[in-house]
């Protein structure tokens, strides 16, 4: 049984992402609005796949060393699902903010530039990008606040219970729980890996949550 635990803690990152993709691949066809998200989860499994294999695999198996980290797949993953979801924030039938979304689309392909270049190295073998990850974040929840805000400015009470309050609902809670994860991670690895590898617990439960709401957002689309 603690095995079974141990390979279900351990591939946390995997397994909720199937949740969701049921409703996908068998419940009613969902918004086109939602096509980004949906996007976003089919990279996730094949990303997260890829990382747990090499996390567990890598030194029984005897990865080659190209193999040997997947820290530059966080990376990709990073930049990917800020990509998705700032497409679904930009393409939203809200009116206000409109050049306040391109402007963070702009500053954060200006972050990735200026970071990659000068201060880490995309394919740094050795810990994850906390730069990256931190930045990500912060600017998912400068979208999400500002989704709140149009709705609220709008007088819009269908934007507060519709499938897209709850994808935006879960990812608030996502990057909120995770920016100081992510912004501290680095320090704590250098300081105390065990400690580390405990805190990214809290990343995937955060992960688990995200994930449960966007099923949720499908559930109510498959209901109506």
């Amino acid at each position: 049984m603690s095995k079974i635990l141990e390979v279900i803690v351990n591939w946390s990152e995997v397994w909720p992402l199937l949740i969701p993709l049921v409703f996908v691949l068998f419940g009613d066809k969902q918004p086109a609005l939602l096509t980004p998200v949906i996007v976003y989860l089919w990279l996730a499994l094949v990303l997260n796949v890829a990382c747990d294999i090499i996390a567990d695999f890598k030194h029984p198996y005897h990865f080659p060393p190209w193999l040997q980290s997947n820290n530059p797949i966080y990376n990709i993953h990073s930049i990917g699902r800020f990509a998705c979801f700032s497409y679904l924030f930009i393409t939203l039938p809200q009116s206000q903010f409109r050049a306040v979304k391109g402007f963070i689309l702009l500053a954060f392909l200006l972050f990735l530039i200026v970071d990659f270049s000068f201060f880490e190295r995309f394919f740094y073998p050795y810990h994850l990008s906390g730069n990256l990850l931190s930045i990500e974040a912060y600017f998912l929840l400068i979208y999400c606040m500002l989704y709140y805000l149009a709705a609220l400015n709008d007088e819009n009470d269908a934007a507060f219970k519709g499938p897209v309050f709850w994808i935006v609902t879960g990812l608030s809670m996502y990057v909120v729980i995770n920016f100081f994860v992510f912004l501290f991670y680095v320090p704590m690895i250098d300081q105390n890996m065990k400690l580390a590898m405990h805190i990214w617990k809290v990343h995937d439960a955060a992960y688990v949550i995200l994930c449960f709401f966007i099923t949720r957002a499908f559930y109510a689309t498959t209901r109506n």
